[in-house]
């Protein structure tokens, strides 16, 4: 099983120390935080690879304390855990860039599902280059975001970065919807393929910019998509 450096954020102290406790045990390294401002301090000395983040906090959002982090950094993977169910609030966590948005209760083994494909995910990704260039387009994978043919600097959510590495690391090649979902969204949670063609249609917007036509998503009829790099990859 791969280890990371665990953030949680729960003001309620018994659900709290269960997950730390648990995920402790199972090799994590783990730190609590029943509140904001001490979630902050957490956030700077620890520099977690991954937050669970409850929503209601005692001096303020947990939404609000997401962004405030995102713009610090961007490398972290984050989840909401929270009993509002509303789907405003959980439309709204995914846009801050949420890989996930679990409502209490929950079962702790299928916490630990999400965290380890997560986990294996980075893992994987670890020999992705940092930054791509190929001729007017530029992405920034652990930045999570792009430059397009007009010189505009883009966010992209983790999904869409996901998909993007995938298509990266088979360029040239066949990447089924399968394996996408597959690899992108874990065997605990199936999105269907419309859901990943709007993804891929939200991607060659981006590539549509280039006017060197530097990149293309083809379609793949029955099968799913390839990228082409159409000039050459520059790696750092």
């Amino acid at each position: 099983m791969i280890k990371g450096k665990i953030l949680i954020v729960e003001d309620e102290k018994n659900l709290g120390i269960t997950l730390q406790e648990y995920l402790s045990d199972l090799g994590h390294d783990c730190r609590l935080a029943t509140n904001a401002e001490s979630a902050r301090i957490s956030f700077t000395e620890g520099a977690p690879d991954i937050i669970l983040m409850d929503i209601g906090l005692p001096d303020g959002s947990g939404l609000e304390l997401a962004r405030e982090f995102r713009k610090i950094r961007k490398d972290f993977v984050l989840l909401f855990l929270s009993a509002q169910n509303d789907p405003e609030t959980r439309v709204e966590g995914l846009e801050i860039g949420a890989e996930d948005y679990i409502t209490k209760p929950f079962a702790l083994k299928e916490l630990v599902l999400r965290l380890n494909r997560i986990l294996e995910h980075q893992n994987l990704t670890k020999t992705t280059p940092s930054e791509i260039q190929v001729g007017d387009l530029t992405i920034w994978f652990k930045k999570f975001e792009l430059q397009n043919g007009n010189g505009e600097i883009l966010p992209i959510s983790q999904k869409e970065c996901s998909i993007l590495e995938l298509l990266v690391r088979n360029e040239s090649q066949a990447t089924t919807r399968e394996e996408i979902i597959e690899i992108v969204w874990g065997e605990d949670k199936f999105p269907s393929n419309r859901t990943v063609d709007n993804y891929i249609v939200s991607l060659r917007k981006w590539c549509e910019t280039s006017k060197q036509n530097a990149i293309e998503i083809k379609s793949i009829r029955g099968i799913g998509y390839k990228l082409n790099f159409n000039v050459k990859a520059i790696e750092k």
